[in-house]
């Protein structure tokens, strides 16, 4: 019972949430309505509010609007501008390396730069294909992640299951709920229905200590090395192991979310055993937490089969 209530609670944050995004956004198409008619230009509003212009005609597999982290913003090469590069979708995005699930969900500016992103997708008079959402690496990993181990040489070595259950199984669970109901409802409020939803998991890293660049950068890290080293972990075939069943709790979280009610309309993706951990693994991970373009290329390649 207390899990169910758990549940309509967050869906109802982000249901408030959405309706107050929604009454900012109406006041700020207003705005652009008066300009707009200022201007003189023929351009009119729809009957949900969104101001519709002449739809632009080229060759598209669709338009993609992604919310996320650096899997969606890394330098050079990321999911998004594959998708775009390599399988022609159009991708209108408000992610931002280093963000948080929490950040996404309960941060009012972010998800009016979503709703901004609608509209502008609306007026061309094209539908969404789907919503993307990439959230919870940073909620794990970086300063906090040795909070979740236990010492090595404990007489419970390995993750702190208590402390895991509190970050993912309650924390970043309750936000994915609430950021996903925000959105479904933000989604319904302009078209009257819900869009498509791809959420994923992430695949095994190696905690070998390598960061961006060699440790500069926007997000230099490393974010697992430290905290192992930390808690008295120097063996890479435990770190490994502890990496497993880490992501394996985490997209047990997520799969357990997607499609099912409220969240019929939402599509888990595992990204699992997708880059190698083997030898050859630094062809496919730039760093710990990042892959190559040959990795982005592998991972974005599940995607585009699932939109």
């Amino acid at each position: 019972m207390a899990k169910t209530q758990d549940i309509s609670k967050a869906i109802a944050v982000g249901k408030a949430l959405a309706e107050a995004t929604l009454k900012r956004r109406a006041q700020a198409i207003g705005k652009r309505q008066r300009v707009l008619a200022a201007a003189r230009l023929n351009i009119q509003p729809t009957a949900k509010g969104v101001l519709t212009e002449a739809p632009v005609t080229h060759a598209s597999a669709g338009v993609l609007i992604a919310e996320g982290d650096s899997w969606f913003n890394y330098p050079f090469h990321d999911i998004l501008s594959e998708l775009e590069d390599s399988y022609g979708f159009d991708v209108e995005s408000v992610a931002h390396r280093g963000d948080t699930v929490e950040g996404m969900a309960y941060s009012d500016g972010q998800l009016d730069a979503f709703s901004r992103r609608v509209e502008k997708v609306l007026r061309t008079g094209v539908e969404p294909r789907a919503i993307l959402l990439s959230a919870g690496g940073n909620d794990v990993a970086g300063d906090e992640f040795a909070i979740l181990l236990n010492h090595a040489t404990s007489s419970t070595p390995g993750l702190n299951e208590s402390i895991v259950t509190g970050v993912i199984d309650q924390r970043a669970r309750q936000a994915y709920i609430t950021i996903l109901s925000a959105v479904t409802e933000i989604c319904i409020a302009h078209l009257g229905h819900p869009i498509p939803i791809v959420v994923h998991g992430y695949d095994y890293p190696v905690p070998d200590g390598r960061g961006f660049f060699g440790g500069w950068g926007p997000f230099p890290g490393p974010w697992l090395e430290p905290g192992f080293r930390r808690k008295g972990y120097a063996v890479m075939s435990e770190r490994k192991q502890i990496c497993v069943k880490l992501i394996d709790r985490f997209d047990t979280m997520l799969a357990g979310l997607a499609g099912k009610a409220p969240f019929g309309h939402v599509k888990f993706l595992s990204l699992r055993n997708t880059l190698s951990t083997g030898t050859s693994y630094k062809t496919w991970w730039a760093n710990e937490l990042h892959p190559t373009k040959k990795g982005f290329e592998a991972v974005t390649k599940k995607f585009a089969a699932v939109i």
